[in-house]
């Protein structure tokens, strides 16, 4: 019956509260909560299929003390370090992911914030992939001032991506150099900019299920349509390397609540999904409609033709990633 109720609200146009959201994941027998909301997807999503990819544009000597990320500054780890990823990779990645059909592609860059001149760098290899590509074009470079959102758009980037990482109340436990309500700033200076938004989280790293229903609800109330849910990686030497990782149906159960939750959202599967092997593919038959393809910075994904098959057989069909001229 709760889940009857919850499809009807939402099917009127309505939101369900916190605390249904709580009895759905905790009284429900989870295929019964999976199945409803893969049918939930269906029912707004169709077989659409979302595509994106992302590239290091930038990596490490972080000044932040994230402390899931190997690209911090405070944690010895074992990556590679550059200021700026040469062109031609970007482009080669670029032109790999548009021939293959993905919508979108990033640039992430490591850091607090870009400083205008890594901002002007940015926009060179921008230009290449407008002129060479069909893709559309995000980025993810830390936190915004008014000046560098603006100028991110004349570049031609269409989304930014900018993770709340956690709710509100755990947020100071994974964080202490930059705030959550910084964050939410930023996602409002990249709108302002013309910018839509991309934000999510990590789950496995010490939270509540309730705080990962607040962390959905915290999305849906800053309106965010495009949710990358991250599994956590632990990374050697950093504070959270010896978490252990989340079981299976915790990791189903999120994403389903994620889509009753923001149920006319993108929720996409991004980091960490390689490390659940052939089960990651019950994300997409338990609510999430999308997905960060390739690798994923400092974490090993996916082969993108693996990918895209195993999605096809699941009867997902991909949007068009070409841009009309």
């Amino acid at each position: 019956m709760l889940i009857a109720q919850c499809l009807e609200q939402i099917e009127k146009g309505s939101h369900i509260t916190f605390n249904q959201a709580l009895e759905l994941a905790t009284s429900i027998q989870p295929e019964d909560l999976f199945r409803a909301a893969d049918s939930l997807r269906r029912s707004i999503h169709g077989n659409a299929f979302d595509l994106c990819s992302i590239i290091n544009a930038r990596s490490g000597r972080c000044s932040e003390d994230c402390r899931f990320c190997a690209q911090s500054g405070h944690y010895d780890t074992d990556i590679t370090t550059y200021d700026i990823i040469g062109s031609d990779e970007a482009l080669i990645q670029g032109k790999d992911n548009d021939v293959h059909g993905v919508r979108r592609f990033s640039l992430v860059t490591a850091g607090r914030t870009a400083t205008r001149q890594q901002l002007e760098e940015y926009g060179k290899i921008y230009r290449e992939l407008l002129q060479q590509t069909g893709l559309k074009l995000c980025a993810s470079m830390g936190l915004l001032t008014r000046e560098k959102a603006e100028l991110l758009k004349s570049y031609g980037v269409e989304r930014y991506h900018c993770n709340l990482e956690a709710c509100r109340n755990f947020f100071p436990k994974v964080c202490t150099t930059h705030t959550w309500e910084e964050k939410v700033e930023t996602i409002g200076m990249a709108r302002e900019a013309g910018m839509d938004v991309c934000s999510g989280g990590i789950i496995g790293m010490g939270e509540t299920l309730k705080d990962r229903l607040e962390l959905a609800f915290e999305l849906r109330e800053l309106g965010v349509l495009s949710i990358p849910v991250n599994v956590l990686t632990p990374i050697a030497n950093t504070p959270f390397e010896n978490l252990e990782p989340l079981p299976l149906s915790e990791i189903l159960t999120c994403i389903a609540m994620f889509r009753f939750i923001n149920p006319r959202a993108v929720v996409r599967l991004a980091g960490g999904r390689s490390r659940m092997g052939e089960d990651q593919y019950q994300s997409f038959t338990s609510g999430a409609n999308g997905a960060i393809v390739g690798n994923y910075l400092t974490t090993a994904g996916n082969s993108l033709d693996e990918d895209l098959a195993m999605i096809r057989r699941l009867g997902f069909e991909f949007q068009d990633g070409k841009q009309k001229k």
